[in-house]
């Protein structure tokens, strides 16, 4: 990946994590790096943030069951099980990835988490209103165009009151800090070419509001968190019955 690039647009090349024929070892080891690169950036903030705006907007039901799609390990979760225990929230979190190596990763992460269960599975073959709240935590840059608009659709078609995602903000710096992080940290192949290019295919405040049209969904949110990301919160049509 290289380390001048032009960031005006979002790239459209495909990760190598998007290639599920590869996966195996580098895959898991990927998986442990990527924990290591969400604690130092400060992943798990956006989600969390977002999680708890919706939540306020549905009345704080004090029973909460949250789908965690393309969750690879899940880890940015375990700050939501920290602020369920904080607020007193009966939570139940189901993480749901394609791979098995990250299921087998998610699994191994939570094992002592009973709370937390995981299941393989595409988000198209998921049941109407599976959960309360569907959180997509670097999860939705992986798609583009029409794609981007149908995986939304489908994230909203699957929750009973509405999505959380949490995504990067396509910035020079925040291309720069992963570039030179993900080398330091890492010599995994995925690792250093997707981590930099995830970023190239993030988004910008342009990016939601264009989102936001084209979903012609008025209530969308989309709020700038540190370090680098955006927290998105996209009510559903239930919601507005609670208001």
């Amino acid at each position: 990946m290289p380390f001048f690039r032009t960031l005006s647009i979002r790239a459209r090349e495909d990760e190598l994590m998007d290639d599920f024929s590869m996966g195996g070892d580098d895959l898991r080891e990927a998986l442990k790096h990527l924990r290591r690169l969400n604690k130092i950036f400060a992943a798990p903030g956006p989600t969390l943030s977002g999680v708890e705006k919706l939540w306020k907007e549905i009345g704080c039901p004090d029973q909460l069951h949250i789908m965690d799609v393309g969750a690879g390990s899940g880890d940015v979760n375990e700050k939501l099980l920290r602020w369920s225990d904080k607020k007193g929230v009966k939570l139940h979190i189901t993480l749901i990835d394609m791979t098995e190596e990250a299921c087998v990763e998610a699994r191994r992460l939570f094992q002592n988490e009973p709370r937390v269960s995981v299941q393989r599975a595409d988000v198209m073959d998921l049941p109407d209103a599976s959960a309360d709240i569907v959180t997509g935590s670097q999860f939705v840059h992986h798609f583009d165009g029409q794609q981007l608009i149908d995986i939304v659709s489908q994230m909203l078609r699957i929750s009973t009151y509405g999505v959380v995602i949490n995504d990067i903000h396509r910035h020079p710096v925040s291309y720069t800090a992963v570039w030179i992080t993900t080398r330091l940290i890492s010599r995994n192949r995925y690792i250093r070419h997707d981590g930099p290019l995830s970023v190239a295919k993030g988004f910008t405040g342009k990016d939601w509001k264009d989102l936001k049209q084209k979903l012609n969904h008025h209530t969308m949110s989309y709020t700038w968190k540190p370090l680098f990301r955006y927290s998105v919160v996209i009510p559903n049509d239930a919601v507005k019955t609670l208001s």
